[in-house]
């Protein structure tokens, strides 16, 4: 599987992956065409976290850092567990990691609604993650399965902020992808997300047209 998936995007060691993701992500057409290549590797299963088996290949890495990803059963178990009774469609995740246990609540969350009239804009979920070779693996997943929400390169206990990328579902499809928005380094993100910008990581990217309008 890691092969097939370094084959997709195009590089030759899994070190590479975060940098080249980044790359694909902004950049729309090429990103939706490698999002149908993943469709077929993983036989249109979203259900999952596509990079849970990959990243076993730097499990190395992971353990120097305490790092570890928590086991798909799990997951799902620990969504439902967490189910929201306010029913205000908000999921909110610090330590997020590639995004699991998210994907594992969306699933649910579609489940639930029964996916044919699942609407991406009557949920949000948001995402906190440090770690600048997991964070790409993060937007990746939200974007490839349409959600709205964003996912905040952070540390979540200082709030110190690299960046927040903002994934909307432009159209309210189920089954369509999310348009890739970074937020403006402004105090106004600053204050909504409850964090402060360090550094200017990421630079200006705008895809969506009516932009947060799940925000307001």
């Amino acid at each position: 599987m890691t092969e097939k998936i370094n084959a997709i995007l195009g590089i030759d060691d899994i070190f590479k992956a975060p940098d080249r993701l980044l790359d694909i992500l902004l950049d729309k057409p090429l990103r939706e065409k490698i999002f149908l290549q993943f469709f077929e590797l993983f036989d249109h299963k979203l259900e999952n976290d596509f990079f849970h088996s990959y990243f076993q290949a730097e499990a190395a890495q992971r353990k120097k850092m305490s790092q570890d990803f928590t086991p798909m059963s799990v997951a799902s178990l620990v969504s439902q567990l967490v189910e929201s009774k306010t029913g205000d469609g908000m999921y909110f995740e610090p330590s997020v990691g590639t995004g699991g246990m998210m994907i594992a609540k969306w699933h649910s969350d579609r489940i639930k609604e029964n996916p044919i009239f699942y609407k991406p804009s009557q949920y949000m979920y948001v995402g906190e993650e440090l770690s600048d070779r997991a964070f790409p693996f993060l937007v990746f997943n939200m974007a490839i399965r349409g959600m709205n929400g964003a996912a905040v390169h952070c540390d979540s206990l200082t709030r110190e902020c690299y960046g927040v990328f903002f994934m909307q579902n432009d159209d309210d499809n189920p089954s369509g992808f999310s348009s890739i928005n970074i937020m403006p380094y402004t105090s106004d993100a600053e204050n909504f997300f409850k964090v402060s910008f360090v550094n200017k990581k990421y630079l200006h990217h705008v895809e969506s047209q009516n932009l947060f309008a799940r925000l307001t």
